[in-house]
């Protein structure tokens, strides 16, 4: 089974729709059976590189957001998080940028074989530990971390390879029904959007599964069973 989870790094509902897949997957039959490839769904293309700000800004320029509201808004997230083992989960007091070049940083990662690590990675870094994931020094430490080489991954960042993949990526979301993050889909025929609790996710799973794994009936032919009517005896032959 392939699960597919479209997110933006700095997004905390992708953070911890994340870690809610996660525990899905662990608690399923067949989770040893699963794989889980993270993509790029960028939603802060328009804000100005080489520039951050705090969340609180973030959230009364995009959406008039502020003060009290703010801080009820990003808290409950924080207390979800908590209330899931996730924790530390930084949210309200952070930092928030452009995150192309980052998600660039992680289709890189994803050629290199390091798909999950980079993502593991990344929200650890920004939502576990306050971090910018922003700058390509940033970034480059970042992939230290997971054994990425330091210069083959600068000179894929200043060539900007993986910049098509990336637009490629958020669309193909968009085809599949996606208007924002998370937004996961389990064996390309079951879309869920937004960070569904970890139940309601191994429901979806446990339903994929069995669609594509249908039963199939045996045939040894008629044996002794009950049934509403009772209890038949096969003949002898």
């Amino acid at each position: 089974m392939k699960i597919e989870i479209w997110a933006e790094v700095t997004c905390p509902w992708c953070g911890l729709g994340s870690h809610r897949l996660d525990r899905a997957v662990e608690r399923f039959e067949h989770g040893n059976e699963v794989e889980v490839v993270h993509h790029s769904f960028p939603l802060s293309s328009s804000f100005p590189v080489d520039e951050t700000f705090s969340v609180r800004d973030a959230l009364l320029r995009r959406h008039g957001m502020g003060g009290s509201q703010a801080e009820a808004s990003t808290r409950r997230i924080e207390a979800l998080a908590e209330a899931e083992g996730l924790t530390p989960y930084r949210v309200l007091d952070n930092l928030v940028g452009n995150t192309d070049l980052a998600h660039e940083f992680l289709a890189h990662a994803s050629a290199e074989g390091k798909n999950r690590e980079a993502w593991d990675a990344i929200f650890h870094a920004y939502f576990g530990q306050g971090r910018p994931v922003f700058s390509l020094d940033d970034l480059l430490d970042l992939g230290q971390e997971i054994a990425l080489d330091r210069e083959g991954t600068r000179r894929a960042l200043t060539e900007h390879r993986y910049q098509r993949q990336v637009r490629d990526d958020a669309a193909r979301a968009q085809r599949l029904g996606a208007t924002g993050a998370p937004f996961i889909v389990v064996d390309g025929r079951y879309g869920i959007p937004g960070a569904q609790d970890s139940d309601g996710l191994l429901d979806v799973l446990r339903t994929a599964w069995d669609a594509s794994h249908p039963l199939t009936r045996g045939t040894g032919g008629d044996a002794a069973a009950c049934g509403p009517d009772g209890c038949a005896v096969p003949a002898r032959t």
